[in-house]
């Protein structure tokens, strides 16, 4: 499949200078979304809807789920700006991508989930922005109901790695954790030092379910549900919060011309406030 036949660089200030003067060393913004790449369905016009949000956002930072081999060549293409770390190779994987202008990579590194049936990972990237390190991850947790036991594990790993990570530097995960909360509930809730920055925001409602398929009719789904699938979990610097959420909203919100939304999930874009 190529997305990328008459796909032009031009997206919205992806390259301009306006929006390199636009960068404010106080505020740091990431978007994470699952994009379906799985459904065949419009997959051309909605990858590129994504790719419209992402350049009019144009946040620091991106985790991306379901992502297939041929949105490669058209992330690079729509979004050049960006370096783009992939968590695997074939089928259907997630991705980091960081502003190349902001965000200096460090290093990464793939964890495998050992039991996963769903070819599932932990993607770790290691950054420096503004000169103060920060590690970020992702993950699409293993899916459906009947998967609860190995998404929970899934989760300790993830909670595991994010407490292993120095002291020194803030941890920030984001992803499709297709939790429910009673999963975490049974867990015992977080570790301390971990927040979940929808909870740690007083629960905001307009951006509490980013799965929710009576608004969302890509799935036309004959049962209505509404989850909060799509996480993000920060356990702040030891020595002080150099990073501090600030705001959370959903995106991909407007149905695109072919009629459907970009994917069956909502994005989430966070902000977080940087003191230096």
């Amino acid at each position: 499949i190529d997305l990328t036949a008459d796909a032009t660089t031009s997206n919205a200030g992806v390259n301009s200078a306006d929006s390199q003067q636009k960068e404010d060393d106080s505020n740091f913004s990431l978007i994470t979304w699952n994009i379906d790449g799985l459904d065949m369905g419009n997959l051309k016009d909605r990858a590129r809807g994504i790719c419209t949000y992402l350049a009019l956002y144009s946040p620091d930072v991106v985790f991306l789920q379901e992502v297939i081999p041929p949105h490669l060549p058209l992330l690079q293409i729509k979004a050049g700006n960006y370096t783009i770390i992939p968590g695997n190779i074939d089928e259907y994987f997630t991705v980091i991508m960081l502003k190349k202008s902001r965000v200096k990579l460090l290093k990464h590194e793939i964890i495998p989930f050992p039991t996963t049936a769903m070819k599932r990972n932990l993607l770790v990237v290691h950054v420096s922005i503004s000169g103060i390190e920060l590690c970020l991850m992702t993950s699409h947790l293993e899916s459906t109901k009947d998967h609860a036991k190995e998404r929970v594990k899934q989760l300790q790993i993830v909670l595991k790695e994010m407490q292993k990570e120095s002291e020194s530097t803030t941890v920030i995960f984001g992803g499709d954790t297709n939790l429910r909360d009673s999963e975490v509930t049974k867990l015992g809730d977080l570790p301390g030092n971990i927040k979940d920055v929808w909870e740690f925001l007083d629960k905001p409602q307009h951006c509490r379910y980013t799965w929710d398929t009576q608004s969302n009719t890509n799935l036309n789904a004959a049962y209505k549900c509404k989850m909060r699938f799509d996480r993000v979990y920060f356990r702040p610097a030891a020595e002080g919060g150099h990073f501090i959420p600030r705001s959370m909203d959903l995106i991909g919100l407007e149905k695109l011309e072919c009629g459907r939304f970009p994917s069956d999930h909502w994005g989430i874009l966070c902000n977080f406030d940087v003191i230096l």
